[in-house]
């Protein structure tokens, strides 16, 4: 995964899997053998009887040899009917449970993945393996699956009946289908490569698409549509030139195969010819083993197309269970639990995938209960080390450890009840007011809800909604949505109203330390000073580290940690770094533009970017 793509499973990994998924409903895996056995068993019936009153009539029993068999047929017919209607209900009973356990673990295993694996993989890949991979999975299973089973069943026992009938017919038949199987290894060579090759291409598609829709506002304002129309462009052109090769494959197999159906029947009906001829076969016997030829034929046929399908899936069945081999955010059993919430961060490095060291060895530790503020110049690494304090990455060496656990050897729900970032990203998810509070914490009451989002200052706009906490929220929500919540169509939780949002479910939270990385960037300063004492008094205690741009956060802060080029340099409070005359000296003189600290905090009219 060094490029960043979620694995792909490998095709050993894939059969294990699927012979997991049988074991797992094996009782009905068992039935639908059965019952295509018996559908088949049936339908040999036909075939035997018709030899059989063809050397009756030979013979000389004339119409009473018909008028005795005939029924027979008849009822073999139904019963096979009747059978194979039983064993295909039966199979996509099995196939639809087979894909709710797919489904569900395709789920379980995407919200297990680390935030910094989905990051790096992008929403694309992981769209469209869980809708157009599982799609087709289930799909597979659904229909596919039982028709092979059918199938496949019944063109054995075809195959079986004509060596029944006689050895040598049933080798000639056999011979006959050698065409067949070298058409069917050329592709399966080519296939579960091609496939893949297809399904990353789509995937690649769908980031792109998500890409530019996410960042609409972005491309509008730098004039960036032709670019990200282009590279759409490119995407699709990739894909294309995928879906055109394994176009090119299904034209060369299934030709190849329609014509090879006719050599088996063809030297049957020949040697069985030859071998009636000299009168060691009966000419039933022979008409038999043509008609059960003929009829090997249709199995083989919707095998052979089926074929084709599961190459198709096979690959995204591998795509779907290649989350199984991707980082998982869960740790193994028997965790420790934190002594504490003191935060250390020793000796820690970290670098992206360019190889280039964000972190060179930076080390902190962060008391209970202390205010840290952490400042410097763009790409310093401050938010690398806020996502490594969150666990949100792993460090490359070192240790980030919380209570003296490591960050990294918690669960996600013991690790946020610890730490938690707040960065300026917010997500507003479909749905009520109510519901995007209770993400984080879905037993608090609507007191508890209208206190967290007072503490904010949110609580003022989200009286003035049409339903208050039963507004639904999120940009193109359908008017009249379900229950009686009535729909905002523009969502009011823009920007700081996002982070507003984003701010109380962090209040409900209560976590011991709290990452705030650039959290109140969007809001006015007035109303983001206002948040962040309200947040210090809520949080009276805990730990938090901010992510400073703003130097009056600094300036509250217990202590101040300066980092530059990957490292900290400074560590001290605001008073000792100013009189130190270094680099946290330079930045506040920048901030305030006179070189007079302003103990209030205030910005001065000087240039702020080099601060942050």
């Amino acid at each position: 995964m060094t490029d960043g793509r979620l694995p792909v499973a490998g095709a050993a990994d894939v059969r294990r899997a699927a012979l997991r998924l049988l074991r797992a409903d094996r009782g009905a895996f068992a039935a639908v053998l059965a019952l295509n056995a018996a559908a088949a068993g049936a339908g040999l019936a036909g075939p035997w009887l018709v030899g059989r009153i063809v050397d009756a009539v030979r013979s000389g029993s004339g119409v009473a040899a018909v008028d005795r068999l005939a029924p027979a047929i008849l009822l073999c017919s139904a019963a096979q009917l009747l059978l194979a209607r039983w064993a295909r209900y039966t199979g996509h009973r099995f196939g639809e449970r087979t894909l709710a356990r797919v489904r569900e673990e395709f789920v379980d295993r995407a919200l297990a993945l680390p935030a910094s694996v989905v990051e790096r993989a992008g929403t694309g890949d992981l769209t469209a393996r869980g809708t157009a991979d599982v799609t087709a999975v289930g799909t597979t299973l659904r229909d596919a699956g039982p028709e092979i089973l059918v199938q496949g069943v019944q063109a054995l026992f075809l195959l079986g009946a004509v060596f029944l009938i006689d050895p040598l017919l049933g080798a000639v038949g056999t011979v006959g289908l050698v065409p067949v199987s070298v058409a069917v290894r050329w592709y399966l060579r080519r296939a579960r490569t091609a496939y893949l090759a297809e399904g990353a291409a789509t995937s690649d598609v769908a980031e792109t698409l998500a890409a530019t829709a996410s960042g609409a506002r972005t491309v509008e304002a730098f004039r960036l549509a032709d670019r990200r129309v282009a590279a759409g462009g490119e995407a699709l052109e990739a894909s294309l030139r995928t879906r055109l090769h394994t176009l090119y494959l299904r034209t060369v197999f299934f030709p190849a195969v329609e014509v090879s159906y006719l050599l088996p029947v063809a030297g049957v009906l020949l040697i069985g010819g030859a071998l009636h001829a000299r009168g060691t076969v009966s000419l039933g016997a022979v008409v038999a083993a043509g008609l059960y030829l003929r009829q090997f034929s249709e199995p083989l046929d919707a095998v052979l197309v089926r074929v084709e399908q599961l190459q198709s899936s096979g690959a995204s069945f591998a795509r779907v269970e290649g989350l199984a081999g991707a980082p998982r955010a869960v740790p193994p059993e028997g965790e420790a639990v934190p002594d504490g919430d003191r935060v250390d961060v020793t000796g820690v490095r970290y670098g992206y995938g360019d190889g280039r060291e964000v972190l060179r060895g930076v080390g902190l530790s962060v008391r209970p209960g202390e205010r840290l503020a952490v400042v410097g110049p763009s790409g310093a690494g401050k938010t690398t080390l806020s996502r490594l304090i969150a666990g949100i990455d792993r460090p490359g060496a070192g240790a980030v450890t919380v209570g003296g656990v490591p960050v990294t050897a918690l669960t996600p729900e013991r690790l946020r009840r610890q730490v938690v970032l707040v960065t300026q990203e917010h997500h507003v998810f479909l749905g009520t007011v109510r519901d995007n509070l209770l993400i984080a914490e879905p037993e608090a009451t609507d007191e508890e809800l209208w206190r967290a989002l007072a503490v904010v200052g949110a609580d003022d706009w989200v009286r003035g909604l049409p339903d208050g906490l039963g507004t639904r929220l999120g940009p193109g929500a359908p008017p009249g949505g379900p229950g009686p919540a009535r729909a905002v169509t523009a969502s009011p939780a823009d920007g700081s109203r996002a982070q507003q949002l984003a701010l109380a479910r962090v209040v409900l939270a209560d976590p011991h330390t709290l990452v705030l990385d650039e959290a109140t960037a969007l809001l006015d300063p007035a109303t983001a000073r206002h948040a962040e004492r309200a947040l210090a008094a809520v949080l009276q205690g805990r730990t938090v580290i901010a992510i400073a741009h703003r130097l009056h956060t600094a300036h509250d802060a217990d202590r101040v940690a300066v980092m530059e080029d990957g490292l900290v340099t400074e560590l001290g409070t605001h008073d000792d770094l100013v009189a130190a005359g270094g680099a946290y000296a330079a930045l506040w003189r920048t901030w305030h533009g006179d070189g007079t600290p302003d103990r209030s905090g205030r910005a001065g009219p000087a240039d702020r970017r080099a601060a942050g």
